[in-house]
């Protein structure tokens, strides 16, 4: 009898080599046949769960950290700003004595442009951290403390610039003080080291 198998399709379904279930189990979830491979081609570390390109490092970039900063300030600001408008909003309705839907109206007026004023703030101030720290990792070529420190006093000092040099100054002050402290919390064993205790 003749072979039926037509040229461009080399593959048939007597094939035993393509006899791959398609379910997970009795239930008969569908299982994607893309996944169906051996993890050990990956890489030789079996704990790891990312797949990095050859020579990469295994850590986030100051880069890669910036994104979440920014974004976890912004929630951040959003929640402190909201608290502050909705206590300022309490005290202005009850000192306007107003009632139903103007007191809710007035209340949400004050949590909602309290959240986004204080939540643009910290996102802007975040956004001027990250780009100091990234133009400082990547010029120096190394992360470290002391890019921490300079672009916390560089974020406060360009924050405050165009309110005159004295308040730009403080500004740099308050930046160099919130990031020594933020170094001296966070890297503290290392700080150690350094100083040999």
């Amino acid at each position: 009898m003749e072979d039926k198998t037509p040229v461009y399709n080399p593959y048939s379904s007597s094939d035993p080599s393509m006899n791959v279930p398609v379910t997970t189990g009795p239930a008969g979830a569908i299982m994607s046949p893309y996944l169906n491979f051996d993890p050990a081609y990956l890489g030789t570390n079996a704990d790891s769960q990312f797949i990095f390109p050859e020579g990469a490092a295994r850590t986030r970039g100051r880069l890669e950290l910036s994104f979440s900063l920014i974004g976890g300030s912004v929630f951040i600001g959003a929640g402190l700003g909201g608290l502050n408008g909705f206590y300022s909003g309490l005290k202005d309705v009850q000192a306007r004595q107003l009632v139903g839907a103007n007191r809710r109206t007035q209340l949400l007026n004050f949590i909602t442009k309290g959240g986004a004023s204080t939540a643009q703030t910290l996102g802007v101030v975040a956004l001027m951290y990250s780009v100091f720290g990234v133009v400082l990792s990547w010029s120096r070529g190394v992360d470290d403390e002391l890019n921490t420190v300079t672009a916390g006093t560089a974020t406060g000092m360009l924050y405050k610039s165009s309110a005159g040099w004295k308040r730009c100054l403080r500004g740099g002050a308050v930046g160099l003080g919130l990031s020594t402290l933020y170094v001296l919390f966070t890297s503290r064993d290392r700080i150690r080291g350094m100083m040999g205790r």
